[in-house]
């Protein structure tokens, strides 16, 4: 695990110095290099936009415009950005409000280290990450009284809903099913409409919710 994240280049953004001293150390033990720190929502975008890193990490609780804030804005103006949100508090209705701003993960702080490692290497391959303690929590709290997805999808439909839920791209499950990614497209825009999901995010807690991942 020594070199889990080597060649990765990481923004830290948390008001605490000290939560941001300790993730320094785990993330550079594993490879990464920690090319700048942020300690506001402004200091984190404007991190951003000089550093252009593989990841953000950003705590979702800060001053100035605070993580969501700084999220929200972030994805107007770089929309390709990998970010992984960190918090401290467990309720459902920030992580939920995160994913569905854009954000490539969610990660509680309480979770082990290992796993806040295993989170940033996926979203550094911008494969979307839940937290598996929380996943369960958001998916019921958001999506209680839905239809199981596969009554309302057709098999095709129902195949990529699994794979984008999964976290492969238009492009991947094209290329998996032998179709264009303008077909996946129209097949993903159908998806959508019948779950009521907006994007990616929505669709793989629902997933999660049908215990299909």
């Amino acid at each position: 695990m020594r070199t889990a994240l080597e060649h990765l280049r990481l923004v830290l953004a948390d008001d605490h110095p000290v939560v941001r001293s300790g993730f320094r150390m785990l993330l550079e033990g594993v490879g990464a290099t920690i090319v700048a720190e942020a300690d506001s929502g402004e200091a984190a975008l404007a991190a951003y936009a000089e550093q252009r890193p593989d990841v953000l990490v950003m705590d979702v609780r800060m001053p100035g415009i605070g993580g969501l804030g700084a999220l929200e804005r972030l994805l107007t103006h770089h929309p390709a950005a990998r970010v992984l949100v960190l918090s401290a508090h467990d309720d459902t209705q920030i992580p939920a409000r995160a994913l569905k701003v854009g954000a490539t993960g969610y990660l509680s702080k309480r979770a082990h280290p290992q796993e806040l490692v295993r989170a940033i290497s996926q979203v550094a391959r911008g494969r979307r990450y839940l937290d598996p303690e929380l996943a369960p929590k958001i998916a019921l709290a958001h999506f209680n009284g839905s239809e199981d997805p596969a009554d309302a999808l057709t098999n095709r439909e129902f195949a990529v809903f699994l794979q984008v839920a999964a976290g492969s791209s238009v492009q991947e499950i094209a290329s998996t099913h032998r179709l264009s990614s303008s077909t996946i497209g129209t097949h993903l825009y159908h998806i959508k409409q019948k779950l009521n999901a907006s994007n990616a995010a929505e669709l793989a807690l629902i997933a999660v919710r049908a215990g299909f991942i």
